[in-house]
């Protein structure tokens, strides 16, 4: 596996796979091909069918400011190897194309490209173990838990702990943000932004009910501002920002949990969004929104254990509870836009997630449906899930609305 510096990438939202990675596609084309000054840019399947609500064309056209570029849009087109296709080619004097190169964008911001490899310190493997129970073994082996696996490991890449604690900073000031802003979301649903009132109301209501609240407020705040372009980090994609960061920032807030603890609580968490992306993956246009939305609660999940003391084994439950309990889950933004049902979701999952702590806590970490075997579902139900229902806005919630 690669290091968990690829789970969190700090960047502008409202989606890792339909902003963020085509932003790179481009700016990997134009670096190897300075001397263009016109592109033609073809995106295909899911890029195309949700693609002007996500902004990809707005994407494409930052990625080269400095020239023209024409979009052509292919949305019943599926290239082989992921729903997340794009062709981007030249454009000579003459106006025909000239070097066609073929990108892939699978997902929290990663892209592929077949024409040349995309390599970068990310993007090293860093560990040789790549499954929940080879690392479970070795966390009970040396007396240690998964932060410390993941700092044993990370020693080899640069800036690896520093990484994390600009993430955690970002995150907090996604929250803050968002808790500050007020009015409707951009685009036509007219969806009003909901962080602000509900932190709000949460300070009239019982422990219960005021800590549901907060966690409520905190992660729609992350969502909502990722629904406006603003600065988030993947945890693991965009379209599920708020789940963690949501989870967190109210741990810190009611436990006073220092920020060390909670640096290293993401390392955890990092970790096993990682376990998830080597063995499955963490797009929605593959598997739907349990790639992304699930695979985010069973990340706070697990950093929420850790903070709260679990052992490796209830740690690693309360991760696979948190997975296990969103499989099956469909991606159909409703409009293409990261707004319905995605921000409700990421609300949703960071109480679930505390839930699953919760739970898992209660009991000594042994259970019958491992986190490894979790995954190995997600995988088979998200190949299994037809392709209305995988970020095309072809299905569900997005045909009915």
């Amino acid at each position: 596996m690669k290091s968990v510096k690829s789970i969190y990438k700090i960047g502008k939202g409202p989606s890792s796979s339909h902003t963020m990675g085509p932003l790179k596609c481009i700016t990997h084309y134009v670096e190897n091909h300075p001397e263009a000054d016109r592109l033609h840019v073809t995106l295909y399947g899911s890029l195309a069918a949700t693609g002007k609500g996500h902004l990809t064309d707005q994407a494409v056209i930052d990625g080269f400011p400095q020239g023209e570029v024409t979009i052509e849009w292919k949305p019943k087109e599926v290239l082989p190897f992921h729903p997340n296709g794009m062709k981007v080619a030249a454009v000579n004097s003459d106006g025909d194309l000239y070097d066609k190169w073929t990108y892939f964008s699978v997902g929290g911001g990663d892209i592929v490209c077949l024409n040349q490899p995309i390599s970068s310190d990310d993007e090293t493997e860093v560990y040789e173990m790549n499954t929940m129970q080879e690392i479970l073994k070795w966390c009970n082996d040396n007396g240690k838990t998964f932060w410390e696996f993941v700092s044993e490991h990370e020693q080899r890449t640069s800036g690896f702990w520093e990484h994390l604690e600009n993430v955690w900073k970002v995150m907090q000031k996604a929250v803050e943000r968002g808790i500050d802003e007020e009015g409707a979301l951009p685009g036509p649903l007219g969806l009003r932004r909901k962080a602000g009132s509900y932190f709000i109301k949460a300070d009239g209501y019982g422990d219960i009910q005021r800590s549901r609240g907060l966690i409520f407020a905190y992660a729609l705040a992350v969502s909502e501002e990722n629904a406006s372009g603003g600065t988030i980090v993947t945890g693991p994609t965009c379209g599920s920002c708020g789940v963690l960061p949501g989870a967190l920032y109210y741990m810190k807030k009611a436990y006073g949990f220092s920020d060390q603890r909670i640096v290293r609580a993401l390392a955890t968490a990092g970790l096993v969004g990682n376990i998830v992306k080597y063995n499955a993956s963490i797009s929605g246009a593959e598997v739907g929104c349990q790639g992304e939305v699930g695979v985010a609660c069973a990340m706070a999940a697990a950093a929420i254990t850790q903070l709260m003391g679990g052992s490796p084994s209830q740690i690693e439950y309360a991760a696979e509870m948190g997975l296990e309990h969103h499989l099956g889950l469909t991606c159909d933004p409703v409009g293409g836009l990261v707004q319905i049902p995605c921000i409700e979701r990421n609300a949703y999952a960071a109480a679930r997630a505390m839930d699953a702590s919760i739970y898992s806590l209660y009991t000594d970490g042994r259970h019958r449906v491992s986190f490894d075997q979790a995954v190995r579902v997600m995988k088979e139900t998200g190949h299994d899930l037809p392709s209305v229902y995988k970020e095309t806005s072809e299905g569900g919630l997005a045909k009915h609305l």
